[in-house]
């Protein structure tokens, strides 16, 4: 039997461990679930006879170095910043290492030793980043192949809740890690180019720039910019680019509202609020607006926001129960963005049955023997509920893929890596297509950008 080792068993793990299952028969894999809570490993072993249950703690180097010791491949689904306390034994012990995070520069520092050993570390192989490289890397070697040249390429992904369960204001749940999503585009301007012009975002103007999308059979959607689109003209081979922007997509009307949040500082994980623990949810939104003996906390909210009590902004605001005086977070030095995720979990966490999806959106501009043309590719993937969400699904299935495929020898490129080499990214894509994980492409009219708004 081989052995591969899964350290972490968060949400995105279930699907990651079902496929894996599904073929450990055939493939003579044994797999060992590794986690902090043991309790979360055995429910996702499921009792299975090529299934054990252990319990690590990454940061006991004994015990880590032992389990990465007698494994054939290591895949670590731990939060980003820990998967280098892994990727370093896994040099250690000549161990085969995938993560579907961005490679970090620690990860990056090993790539030559990782090459001398011929190891394979493969990394940002789940959905974004991961699913979103592979399609873009499909359709823009197609068109570089056939002798045109890339004129504008946008990117978006959003994890967003599937439309017959779309019951709130905000037409929005939680279907990742909420932390990432109080914090998105904190720690720099957004940045990007777009008809050769460079253009940048501060966090403060963020959510009022959007730009309006649709995908047929889902409607309207609005996307607003990932904080370094740049890094990608060298990742995907496009330096001489006039328009490259990727972003996030939200459902119409989001980023006008949660705006709000970042107008009055509820995103800042800065610096630690005094008393915390002891706030009710009234006395956290108080704490940001001016003081005043006689005005009501509602009152001094839509002064400070400029909204009137009928206004869409106010009845998304009361939605959430922000203005309870009775509820507390319990959070003890907890920050202002910490303070509104506990907050914003009481509204938007997922009840059971209910089902999130992932959407897609990729445009190519191009020119081919002297004719402008433009490609849309479209994927949404929805999820099937419970453990099988779509997140779950785009994250876990290329995961699993790709293990599959380094533990067998299928790939045998050695180095620190991501998935935009055809030999790579087309195996992967074709199995995806049998899971249902598929691209729509359509040809339109050239659009660019209108030169008097660049």
């Amino acid at each position: 039997m081989r052995h591969i080792l899964i350290i972490g068993a968060g949400k995105s793990t279930g699907v990651l461990v079902d496929h894996l299952l599904s073929k450990s028969k055939e493939q003579h894999i044994q797999l060992i679930i590794a986690d902090i809570n043991l309790q979360s490993a055995q429910f996702l072993s499921k009792g299975h006879e090529n299934a054990t249950a252990v319990k690590l703690d990454i940061f006991e180097p004994e015990q880590r170095k032992l389990h990465i010791q007698k494994a054939d491949l290591v895949i670590s689904m731990l939060p980003a910043r820990f998967h280098i306390e892994v990727a370093r034994d896994c040099v250690a012990f000549n161990k085969n290492m995938v993560t579907a995070s961005y490679v970090s520069p620690e990860m990056e520092s090993l790539d030559q030793e990782v090459k001398e050993k011929g190891l394979i570390f493969m990394n940002e192989i789940g959905v974004d980043p991961g699913v979103d490289h592979m399609s873009a890397m499909k359709i823009i070697d197609r068109i570089t192949s056939q002798g045109g040249n890339l004129l504008l390429f946008e990117s978006f992904t959003g994890g967003l809740v599937a439309p017959e369960d779309d019951n709130n204001l905000w037409n929005y749940k939680f279907t990742w890690n909420p932390r990432n999503v109080v914090t998105a585009g904190q720690g720099g301007a957004a940045k990007f180019i777009q008809e050769g012009k460079y253009k940048y975002i501060p966090y403060h103007r963020l959510f009022r720039r959007t730009e309006l999308l649709e995908i047929e059979g889902y409607g309207r959607f609005e996307a607003l910019a990932n904080r370094n689109s740049l890094k990608y003209r060298e990742i995907y081979g496009l330096d001489d680019i006039l328009t490259l922007y990727r972003g996030t997509m939200r459902r119409v009307g989001f980023s006008k509202a949660w705006n709000m949040f970042v107008q009055l500082g509820l995103t800042d994980d800065t610096y630690t609020l005094e008393g915390s623990e002891n706030m009710t949810y009234r006395d956290f939104i108080n704490s940001f607006l001016p003081y005043s003996p006689t005005d009501s906390v509602e009152l001094k909210m839509r002064h400070e926001l400029k909204i009137d009590q009928d206004d869409i902004m106010w009845l998304k605001l009361e939605e959430l129960d922000i203005f309870n005086n009775k509820k507390k977070t319990g959070l003890k030095d907890a920050t202002p963005a910490q303070m509104l995720q506990f907050i914003l979990e009481d509204s938007w966490t997922l009840q059971p049955g209910e089902k999130d999806m992932i959407v897609m959106y990729h445009k190519f501009g191009y020119e081919l023997n002297g004719e402008k043309k433009q490609i849309d590719s479209t994927m949404v993937c929805l999820g099937d509920g419970g453990l099988q969400t779509a997140m779950a699904k785009t994250v876990g299935l290329p995961v699993a893929i790709a293990a599959l495929k380094i533990l067998n020898g299928e790939f045998t490129e050695p180095g620190v890596q991501i998935p935009i080499k055809a030999s790579v990214y087309q195996p992967i894509l074709t199995e995806l297509e049998n899971h249902g994980i598929r691209f729509r492409e359509s040809e339109t009219e050239y659009l660019g950008y209108n030169k008097l708004q660049v």
